[in-house]
């Protein structure tokens, strides 16, 4: 365990995932393992066009995920069960896997999301 305080930016992330005209996940890294991202995404994104492919194209989205929303509204939706829970600004969350999503309106859709480190793969 580091007794160091690490910050970290989002514009220089550690990694990034380019979903082009339909936004980006901007992903930074602690020397802990924890991860942070902040996830843009462009009204008419779907999990299944913009990110899938990304990810080599599972069923549905294998991660586990916490954060909070600060603008727009993303539709998230249990594959199995078909249950649908819209998220909005101003929204804490935790999605298991086994879901897809879509941004519902016209308005962008801004999150920070957080990993700890045993949930890496």
């Amino acid at each position: 365990m580091t007794k160091a305080i690490e910050t970290h930016r989002f514009e220089r992330p550690d990694d990034r995932l380019d979903m082009k005209e339909r936004g980006g996940i901007d992903i930074v890294k602690t020397g802990q393992g924890t991860t942070g991202m902040h996830a843009v995404f462009e009204p008419g994104w779907t999990w299944e066009t913009d990110e899938k492919p990304l990810l080599g194209h599972p069923d549905t989205c294998p991660m586990h995920h916490t954060g909070y929303c600060m603008s727009g509204r993303l539709v998230v939706r249990m594959v199995e069960s078909g249950e649908e829970t819209p998220i909005k600004k101003g929204d804490y969350f935790e999605i298991p896997p086994g879901h897809d999503a879509y941004v519902a309106g016209d308005e962008r859709v801004e999150m920070i999301l957080f990993e700890a480190p045993s949930a890496q793969t």
